[in-house]
């Protein structure tokens, strides 16, 4: 018993240091590399092939399918890709991801070169100051652990070769017939799914069957459902989100279930003889301080997980549209607009595609509040029916709604490390989502002290009407051209020039405050009342003109 409990506890802390490797590999390398990495995935929409080639070597970079999967669904959630371009990055991401096990099965001595990357990437993250050393140096400690984790997964089931009743119960799991090693696949779809990692998977079978206690059959029916399990990450990212989201997890679950399932039968009869053939002396047995080992057997099954990996993509590469269209019918849209407080940022996330997501939502701000300010309009003619009164005040509540989740939601993404310049475009539109948020809420300000004045059963002067709509009118103006330049890249800015032209629009605002404190008079015993809620107007624009000022500053680097 006490042996069993070893084996499980050293089993399990080395795969928890592979797994902790694996998310620092992975974040170290995308801090290194995000943003060109984001630019190098959007050469999946100049051509198919692009597509597929961009998913293998995003996904060599990274060293994790899962991380490119979940930039994908955001990709596609944010309309910067169609279901079809990610679908052809699916089908590279797939092959790029069998990279980690080649790194497993040639690597001569994880131990050493466990010791190795953590003594490099702790000079490298503890004692240099360059942020992309620095960064480079997690990258590598990641990989050190990775290493390590394999030594102790392997060290771990060293003890149980030598136990008749363990050898016995891996015995009867073997792989024979096509019932067991659908079996297999099963389990371990589920175990991956459960740790998130195909490649800590894979690897777990690959010790097993260097260690003899498992056949080589078992380790490539691992293969298959370690393939299917990992979709599992996508769903994690999606669910709840946009319709494009769960389409993007669906396409990557459908396409590795369907080739899993197509190449199942061909397991046994093909895949493993495929293996033995092109490495004749697999079953070889090596002397190690581990004791014997079947060493050899490790290289077969990563030709075999690559060849799996581009066959399954040569059968998804022609159907790409068809198969598309089919998961549009699937998961048909919404038209919603997504939340992305549903988003689960511990699924690896990519901050550099989460601030591309929240520039969405700002998007989605900055058009509402130029719908707002034209309801605005109409309520100041007297043209507003109940339904624009209403759209205003439902609208201003959704972008509070919008205003709470992206702040949630890139309050998750700079608890990560970050670059610097993502850590800087996070502050950015946070700042850029608090000022039109602000603008909502003057627009329902607006409607509410004009119903204030109808409900005394008072209305505007014509001439006090002419003066607040050549104060919207000059608010509005500025508004619709600071608002194109909230987008990505941003365009250069006149900073200079827009504070003139603001300065011009506060000191026209100020006249026109002066000029309706002048209409109070004796003669008019509503006077004060009617001029209270016209001053209260102008005041609201006067607050829009100065948000408007400070998201142009905030968009030319101006202000924080």
């Amino acid at each position: 018993m006490k042996e069993i409990l070893t084996v499980l506890v050293t089993v399990a802390g080395g795969l928890g240091v592979f797994l902790l490797g694996m998310k620092h590999l992975s974040e170290g390398l995308q801090a290194v590399g995000g943003r060109s990495l984001r630019k190098f995935m959007g050469l999946a929409t100049t051509h198919r092939m692009a597509g597929v080639g961009t998913g293998i070597v995003s996904t060599l970079i990274v060293q994790s399918s899962s991380i490119i999967t979940v930039m994908l669904v955001g990709f596609v959630s944010s309309g910067m890709m169609t279901l079809q371009q990610a679908i052809n990055v699916i089908i590279g991401a797939n092959i790029g991801t069998t990279g980690t096990v080649w790194i497993v099965a040639f690597a001569p001595s994880p131990e050493i070169l466990g010791l190795i990357g953590l003594s490099l990437g702790g000079i490298l993250y503890f004692f240099l100051r360059s942020e992309r050393l620095h960064n480079l140096g997690l990258a590598v400690l990641g990989l050190g652990l990775v290493f390590l984790g394999l030594y102790f997964m392997a060290k771990g089931v060293t003890p149980i070769r030598h136990n008749p009743d363990i050898q016995a119960a891996f015995t009867r799991m073997g792989a024979t017939n096509l019932g067991e090693v659908a079996l297999v696949a099963l389990v371990a779809a589920l175990f991956t799914a459960v740790i998130q990692s195909s490649a800590a998977s894979i690897a777990i079978a690959m010790t097993l069957a260097a260690q003899q206690l498992i056949t080589y059959e078992m380790a490539i029916s691992v293969l298959l459902g370690a393939n299917v399990g990992t979709t599992m990450t996508a769903w994690l990212a999606a669910i709840g989100g946009s319709a494009e989201a769960r389409r993007t997890a669906l396409a990557h679950t459908l396409s590795n279930v369907v080739g899993s399932l197509v190449f199942l039968p061909f397991v046994l009869p093909a895949l493993v003889p495929m293996g033995k053939a092109l490495f004749p002396n697999w079953n070889a047995v090596t002397d190690t301080a581990k004791g014997p080992m079947l060493l050899g057997i490790m290289a077969p099954i990563a030709v075999t997980d690559t060849v799996f990996s581009v066959l399954r993509g040569v059968l998804t590469f022609p159907f790409v549209k068809p198969f598309a269209r089919l998961i549009e019918l699937m998961v048909p849209s919404t038209g919603e607009q997504p939340h992305l407080s549903t988003l689960k940022l511990g699924v690896h996330l990519s901050p550099v595609i989460a601030c591309d997501q929240a520039l969405v939502e700002v998007q989605f701000m900055r058009d509402s509040n130029l719908d707002l300010l034209g309801c605005a309009r109409r309520v100041l003619t007297g043209e507003a029916d109940e339904d624009d009164e209403r759209h205003i005040l439902h609208r201003e509540d959704i972008l509070d709604n919008v205003q709470r989740e992206v702040t949630e939601f890139l309050g998750q993404v700079m608890v990560k490390r970050l670059p610097a310049d993502v850590a800087e475009r996070s502050r950015r539109l946070l700042r850029l989502t608090d000022e039109l948020e602000s603008v909502s809420d003057e627009a329902a300000t607006i409607l509410k002290v004009t119903r204030r004045l109808r409900s005394n059963g008072q209305e505007f002067s014509d001439v006090s009407r002419a003066v607040l709509l050549k104060v919207h009118d000059r608010v509005a103006a500025f508004a619709g051209k600071v608002s194109p330049w909230l987008v990505s890249p941003r365009p250069a800015i006149d900073i200079e020039q827009v504070q003139a032209e603001s300065s011009e629009i506060h000191d026209f605002v100020r006249e026109c405050r002066r000029t309706q404190l002048g209409r109070v008079g004796p003669d008019d015993p509503n006077s004060p009342m009617r001029v209270l809620v016209e001053l209260d107007i102008i005041n609201a624009y006067e607050r829009v003109r100065a948000y408007y000022l400070n998201i142009a500053e905030t968009l030319a680097g101006g202000k924080r």
